[in-house]
């Protein structure tokens, strides 16, 4: 058998329709990463997020300021002018617009037309992170961002970085809820052979998609056998739930323990990984990323080496997904099917939820 039979073909067509991809729209109402913390200074910084060109800028106050980064005069984009007493002077006339985007002066006339501004964008710090609502700012609701107590406690220690995606953030979502290719992908990092064939368990809810897998007894890869002490061949457990737990958030939750002691006396070990992906455009996405653990705290050598350790990991995924961006756009339509198998289901639910999501916002 070389190729399936058309109806075949025409199923897998069929339910992939069914699915979020690269074609579909973006959904507004929603927090995304916009940045890091430390990125936003008093210094204009522009970035693309959902295919809107935004300025960012931090008033003397420390508050963070997220504008249409487009001057409605002439088009000037507003990342090319000056920061002046927490407003932004356009380049091209001087048109000068507040932190609401009002107008608030026009240098060749007495007064100010009124009515005359740019967007403003609600924005939400924490931790390290700053978040932004996309869609209308008065429909900004801070309920639908997921807490993550552990990237702000004492009690954890973190690492953050940054990956640039030439990718659909809906296929890194994807691989996210796809712990199979642990084992081939990531052969060479934090993969183990036994991963792809140990039982799993599936969560699958109201915008709420998990993978739980419980890999007993494993014999941990470096990046997590080095600091937890766990080396010896089939020592340890790798207790790991990876969860889709909104559009901007996918949090990797793992812990490990040593298997040989009784369940009362022996230690364990937590880590957590948020995935962060923001969408540029529909093929190129921002990927921020924070690793924590709650051990080894204020162990500046084992942060480095985890971190290092990790961002291998995550480069491999990131040159996986391009691959993949590449196949995809490079086969004619007719062409084009995939299958599902069983560990697919939740990142199957997570696609239809975002497929529904956008078509539910594009009807309101």
């Amino acid at each position: 058998m070389t190729r399936p039979l058309p109806p075949v073909i025409a199923a897998a067509q069929s339910a992939s329709q069914r699915m979020a991809d690269r074609h579909t729209p973006f959904v507004m109402n929603d927090w995304y990463v916009a940045a890091f913390g430390q990125e936003i200074t008093d210094q204009l910084l522009a970035r693309t997020l959902l295919g809107r060109r935004l300025a960012f800028y931090r008033t003397t106050a420390g508050q963070v300021v997220a504008l249409e980064d487009r001057c409605p005069h002439r088009s000037m984009p507003l990342s090319a002018g000056t920061l002046e007493q927490d407003t932004i002077v356009c380049a091209y006339h001087g048109l000068r617009f507040n932190t609401e985007g009002d107008c608030i002066e026009v240098p060749s006339q007495a007064t100010c037309p009124k009515n005359v501004g740019i967007r403003a964008y609600r924005t939400h710090e924490r931790g390290a992170v700053v978040w932004i609502w996309m869609g209308e700012a008065e429909q900004a609701d801070l309920s639908k961002l997921p807490p993550q107590d552990w990237m702000d406690s004492v009690d954890w220690e973190r690492s953050q970085g940054y990956l640039g995606l030439q990718a659909s953030y809906v296929r890194l979502h994807e691989n996210l809820l796809d712990l199979t290719h642990l084992s081939f992908l990531h052969a060479k990092s934090f993969g183990t052979p036994d991963y792809a064939k140990a039982a799993f368990e599936s969560e699958i809810g109201d915008g709420q998609f998990a993978l739980l897998r419980n890999v007993v007894p494993t014999t941990l890869p470096p990046v997590w056998a080095v600091p937890t002490g766990l080396t010896g061949k089939g020592q340890a457990a790798r207790i790991v739930r990876s969860e889709f737990r909104s559009l901007g958030l996918h949090e990797v939750s793992v812990t490990f323990y040593d298997c040989h002691l009784p369940e009362n006396e022996r230690p364990q070990y937590r880590i957590r990984t948020a995935h962060m992906p923001t969408p540029e455009i529909a093929t190129s996405t921002h990927y921020f990323i924070v690793h924590g653990r709650d051990f080894a705290l204020q162990d500046s050598a084992t942060t480095r080496f985890m971190h290092e350790q990790l961002f291998v990991a995550f480069q491999e995924d990131v040159d996986g997904l391009v691959l993949q961006e590449l196949a995809l756009a490079n086969t004619p339509a007719e062409d084009l099917y995939e299958f599902s198998v069983a560990a697919d289901a939740p990142a199957v639910a997570m696609r239809r939820y975002v497929l529904a999501r956008q078509q539910s916002e594009a009807q309101a």
